[in-house]
């Protein structure tokens, strides 16, 4: 079934988009962007497996980088951290993060069932919750984890939960509406790849 009045087209916040430029640095001059988000830059490595992220958001560098940050199959496997490369005109730094390849969500199969689950459920868990404000997101994604719907089960779920527990470890605020932020590995794998802002 096409996802043409998903959740993320409802509520996400894919239109927000990071203005600055790649800056000057010997690991970036030459590489291709080939995504941007409304903290981050993507750039190809050119070997097939691998992509130089710039992040300027503290919430995505403690999930990239945090010893105590969730992993598991369902997020993203982070090779480097390379460091301070700049300050982002937000006034944030800007962290170099080494990390793995991952790609947008076909129309069809299984992680694409699982991504619209996981979408439908967070939203009208921040409809039921709009009247905390800003906690809406944070509250929706606790009862998520504690009550899922049917779709959401087993390396999914679990993942889930260590996303809310990071998300309250760290007071950050999540995001699994916009586009970009849930993705796949080559195989299908299903990745919570930027699930986190500050707000």
């Amino acid at each position: 079934m096409p996802r043409t009045d998903s959740a993320r087209q409802r509520f996400g916040r894919a239109d927000l988009l990071f203005a600055d430029p790649v800056p000057p640095h010997p690991l970036l001059d030459g590489l291709v962007e080939i995504g941007r988000g409304e903290y981050s830059i993507v750039l190809d490595k050119g070997d097939g497996a691998r992509v130089l992220k710039l992040v300027s958001s503290p919430a995505d560098y403690f999930l990239y980088t945090a010893e105590d940050r969730p992993r598991g199959p369902h997020f993203p496997v982070v090779f480097a951290d390379h460091g301070v490369v700049g300050r982002a005109s937000t006034g944030y730094l800007l962290h170099l993060i080494e990390m793995e390849r991952l790609y947008p969500i076909l129309p069809d199969g299984r992680a694409a069932q699982t991504a619209d689950a996981l979408m439908d459920a967070f939203w009208a868990g921040c409809r039921k919750w709009a009247r905390l404000g800003p906690e809406m997101g944070r509250v929706a994604l606790f009862n998520l984890a504690e009550h899922p719907p049917a779709a959401i089960a087993g390396s999914v779920l679990d993942a889930l939960r260590a996303l809310s527990d990071f998300i309250d470890a760290y007071q950050v605020r999540p995001d699994i509406l916009s586009d970009g932020n849930l993705m796949v590995r080559s195989d299908g794998t299903l990745v919570f790849s930027d699930p986190v802002f500050l707000g």
